[in-house]
């Protein structure tokens, strides 16, 4: 019998986001952007390391350190060792979520009877 397991569930909830990073490999720097965040890790698209490889990740002044988990030709997903619970990169976050969650303006809702056209034919 195959040892097959189905992947665990992420563990944060993934938002989406558009915010200029920096990325740090070993050898250089590459900007790069976050299009897709959460707590424990983010994609970045621009930029690519090897999967496994540690990297940081400057914004707003700070930096926060990645693990490479998946890599392709532009783009790569990391995980964060430490949890964003604080700093730039966790307000960015927060303003994301919270933009989201705002309603969208009831431009047509009026108080008046529904009614034909504009003079209120039956």
């Amino acid at each position: 019998m195959d040892n097959f397991r189905l992947p665990a569930p992420r563990g944060h909830k993934r938002t989406p986001v558009s915010i200029d990073v920096t990325v740090n490999g070993i050898l250089n720097f590459v900007d790069g952007r976050i299009t897709d965040l959460s707590e424990g890790g983010a994609r970045v698209d621009g930029a690519s390391m090897p999967a496994r490889s540690r990297c940081e990740i400057h914004y707003g002044g700070e930096v926060t350190y990645a693990v490479v988990m998946w890599s392709e030709f532009d783009r790569m997903g990391v995980r964060f060792p430490y949890e964003l619970t604080h700093g730039a990169l966790h307000k960015a976050l927060q303003s994301a979520r919270s933009a989201a969650m705002i309603e969208p303006a009831q431009i047509f809702h009026r108080n008046r009877p529904a009614v034909f056209g504009r003079r209120g034919l039956s």
